[in-house]
């Protein structure tokens, strides 16, 4: 319970409005319900999250709490404290259930994603529900900066978020929604830049922010950025959605039954570059924008950068004005390569989920596997 006795971390709307104003009593029950449903869920696997990542997103989660600026410093003892009540919080909340939400007068089931947006649109709202990373369940409420139809899919952007866990992902796809949320991806990038203000390394982080005019962390241009950045999270799940097209429903139950982290950190990875062959790097090098590229490599990190090594040396071709030859050469590979790749996975895990899943996490680290 934090100091002013609010179960809901200590975060209040900042003003009152009409009934379907952010502040108001319907969108504040709703607000405050979505926020309990955060806090289970973050009381049931915070704890599963690697320690450097944890303090990470808990400062970051801290700073939306308190509304400080991107990229600004933030006393460390106070987030000390901060950290745990919130802690004390979970402690109490592990064994709650995520509660339904109070919907024209009805409560509507928490998962049910399409209803809640359907209900809160003449409210200018859009709420997101899904299962992220590791299995953990994930909520937000925020203000529907805008929306539109591509490709038969319905594209939601959320601007300032009123209600959020800790993992707050920038980009979702559920069914035939996508949703983007320009805050979390602010955020996102704000880490980024300041983790290379610390080294201030050239290469691509660097590139894409001198492109978007970020190197000083501004927190007005890394907005802009974001801005712009939106459209390649959505090139990105409209490539999820081929990619999901291409391997079958099969997939997806993989991924909600996988136990070992590296295995489900590398058929994600996989998946992921599968998705962007397929879409989101042939339309950034068709529209022949360098911010974008730049930035899609300075996110290349982890697992993804490990398995795709062409593909690091294609962008430094690139940077050195091949023309994209060797760039597009990888793209076009790599859409085959990762379709195999991913095939082979769902195979191997299908015939004996057990040793199945041993079996990937080997392939994980296989040079076949790699490209």
């Amino acid at each position: 319970m934090s100091p002013k006795g609010r179960p809901d971390g200590e975060f209040a709307p900042k003003r009152a409005g009409a009934e379907g104003d952010p502040g108001s009593p319907v969108v504040e029950r709703l607000r405050a319900a979505v926020q309990a449903n955060c806090h289970v869920t973050d009381a049931r696997h915070a704890r599963n999250m690697t320690l450097c990542t944890y303090l990470l997103e808990m400062r970051e989660l801290y700073r939306w709490e308190r509304g400080a600026p991107l990229a600004t410093a933030l006393p460390r003892a106070e987030i000390g404290a901060w950290i745990a009540r919130r802690e004390a919080l979970w402690e109490s909340l592990e064994d709650a259930d995520y509660q339904p939400l109070p919907l024209e007068g009805q409560m509507v089931d928490p998962w049910d994603a399409d209803a809640v947006n359907r209900a809160i649109a003449p409210f200018g709202l859009v709420y997101g529900a899904g299962v992220g990373r590791f299995g953990k369940p994930q909520f937000f409420l925020g203000r529907l900066a805008r929306q539109e139809q591509r490709e038969g899919m319905h594209i939601l952007v959320a601007g300032h978020e009123l209600a959020r866990d800790l993992s707050a992902a920038p980009a979702a796809m559920r069914g035939g929604t996508v949703t983007i949320r320009l805050e979390s991806l602010a955020r996102v990038l704000a880490e980024r830049a300041e983790a290379w203000a610390q080294k201030r390394h050239d290469g691509a982080l660097k590139s894409a922010l001198d492109a978007y005019g970020c190197v000083g962390g501004d927190a007005a241009a890394l907005e802009r950025m974001a801005a712009t950045e939106a459209e390649t999270l959505i090139l990105h799940e409209l490539g999820e959605r081929e990619a999901g097209n291409a391997l079958g429903p099969g997939w997806e139950d993989m991924l909600s039954r996988l136990v070992h982290r590296r295995a489900e950190v590398f058929v994600r990875a996989a998946r992921d570059h599968l998705a962007d062959c397929l879409v989101t790097l042939p339309a950034l090098l068709g529209r022949d924008a360098p911010a974008p590229i730049h930035a899609w490599f300075a996110g290349l990190d982890g697992m993804r950068r490990e398995i795709f090594p062409r593909a690091v040396d294609a962008y430094v071709s690139w940077r050195r004005g091949d023309g994209a030859r060797a760039l597009t050469a990888a793209i076009t590979a790599g859409a085959a390569h990762w379709q195999g790749v991913c095939s082979r996975t769902l195979a191997v895990f299908e015939q004996d989920a057990g040793e199945g899943e041993v079996a990937i996490e080997a392939m994980s680290a296989d040079p076949a596997s790699r490209l």
